[in-house]
């Protein structure tokens, strides 16, 4: 069994590695880490009759996956297609800009504080999805490099997550099984959301938006070309650019005092309000996946498209599948596979067998080691996981006469861990996750996996020093 661990712990810290270079293509290390990983399970793990957990089933590997997760993540994509293509997000990017224009540092703000408060209500991974593209085309009409755009958005939104039960999936499954409620959450984290994003923000001001100020930016999308010695390759891409530029500069490198509106009212604000009622519909149907759904169909019915005739114009959810991108669902596939197998050769229940044992006498000392032991695991694998795994741990520690007086300590730790993980490493995060796809897609060179791995490393051991400080003043003050 220990070679069988170290085999698929390897196969999953080589993925880490993987992630590191941006050369690589991550998917195809991801499939061949997990056919390793899935061998040696199948030839050293024990057989069972029950398929779902025999590791020479395919039906091991099939319940491993969180196909809520996966049903969400393709009908979010859809829907951002469906968004895109209707040239809904530049006209919220117009809108913006208009009103911004002169005042770029007020946009940085008003951006970052608008996807944030979202955010409380909306799963994290929507915000990136929708609030991504925005920030870059914005960006892109004004010239400005959306690095500190994006950074300020992803590392903001998983501070959102604490503030309320609806900010994140982890959110909601801790809410059920500890039976907490919505003024847990305002009064424990309100205070700590504030300071923090306050911090955050204005530290981001300082040292990373100020120095993209300076210089102007216009993304290379050359290294998209598919053969570099094709002389044609080059200026196929130009083109596009030019194409993807010409809505708002109107044949000009300077920017219009009057921007092209990009889609007709009725439709602007009937998808907007489509949103609107995609966002209303998380709140109130706890399952991802069926809001989701839902928007989709709408969002498709009142975008219909041309036939191949040319002479109809009907709702076709076919038409926005084949231009979707799906690559970050399989990574996420991947991920919950490497996850299963971790859990199946017990390197897991090994983790929470051992921080069962210790620190149980004292409430601050328990709270720090949740606090660190979630935050650093949620930095490598996803958060759903890791939630589910500490969850009887909690419990466990809260019915012992040390900590059952005052258990808001050892709560707040476990929210604010598994929150915050995802900043150490954007693999823990599905929104960083999708912030550097929409990044890699939109040719924002200077964002990219090490980049996100620095600042959003360092900014996460800021808000693990805050929230240190925040539990010392709720153990020994209140």
């Amino acid at each position: 069994m220990l070679i069988l661990q170290i085999i698929v712990l390897s196969c999953f810290i080589g993925l880490i590695i993987v992630l590191f270079i941006e050369k690589l293509d991550y998917l195809l290390f991801a499939f061949a880490f997990i056919i390793i990983a899935g061998i040696a399970t199948a030839f050293l793990l024990e057989t069972s009759p029950d398929p779902s957990l025999d590791p020479t089933t395919i039906w091991f590997y099939v319940e491993a996956i969180d196909w809520e997760v996966i049903a969400f993540l393709i009908a979010m994509f859809t829907i951002v297609q469906i968004l895109n293509e209707k040239k809904i997000f530049h006209e919220v990017s117009r809108r913006i800009v208009i009103t911004f224009k002169k005042k770029i540092r007020l946009m940085f703000y008003f951006i970052c504080i608008v996807s944030t408060l979202t955010a409380t209500i909306l799963e994290d991974l929507s915000i990136a999805i929708i609030f991504g593209p925005v920030i870059v085309i914005a960006c892109l009409t004004l010239s400005i490099n959306p690095t500190p755009f994006l950074l300020g958005m992803t590392i903001c939104i998983n501070l959102a997550a604490t503030l309320t039960p609806f900010g994140s999936a982890q959110n909601i499954l801790i809410f059920n099984a500890l039976d907490l409620s919505i003024g847990f959450f305002l009064k424990n984290f309100s205070v700590y959301f504030v300071v923090a994003t306050s911090v955050t923000l204005l530290l981001l001001d300082q040292f990373v938006l100020k120095k993209y100020l300076k210089v102007k930016w216009s993304p290379n999308c050359e290294e998209l070309a598919t053969d570099p010695s094709d002389p044609n390759a080059k200026e196929s891409i130009q083109i596009e650019h030019k194409d993807f530029h010409s809505v708002f500069y109107e044949g000009s490198t300077e920017i219009t005092m009057n921007l092209k509106k990009q889609v007709d009212n009725k439709t602007f604000y009937l998808n907007l309000g489509a949103l609107v009622l995609f966002i209303v519909l998380l709140v109130f149907i706890p399952d991802l996946y069926l809001p989701a759904f839902i928007a989709l169909i709408i969002f498709v019915l009142i975008n219909p498209v041309q036939t191949r005739k040319k002479d109809k114009i009907l709702p076709s959810l076919s038409h926005y599948l084949k231009s979707v991108d799906f690559k970050l669902v399989f990574f996420f596939i991947c991920l919950f596979v490497l996850v299963h197998l971790m859990e199946a050769n017990g390197t897991i229940q090994f983790l929470e067998m051992f921080l069962e044992n210790i620190g149980q006498s004292h409430v601050f000392i328990t709270s720090l080691i949740i606090l660190f032991s979630t935050s650093i695991l949620s930095a490598f694998l996803d958060n759903a996981p890791v939630t589910i795994m500490f969850i009887p741990i909690i419990n466990i520690l809260l019915g012992h006469l040390a900590v059952v007086e005052n258990s808001s300590p050892i709560i707040f730790a476990f929210i604010l861990g598994i929150n915050l993980g995802g900043n150490f490493l954007p693999q823990g995060s599905a929104a960083d996750l999708m912030t550097l796809e929409i990044a890699r897609e939109y040719c924002v060179d200077d964002l990219n996996y090490k980049k996100l791995f620095k600042i959003g490393g360092l900014f996460a051991c800021l808000h693990i020093i805050l929230g240190i400080a925040y539990l010392s003043v709720i153990v020994y003050v209140f």
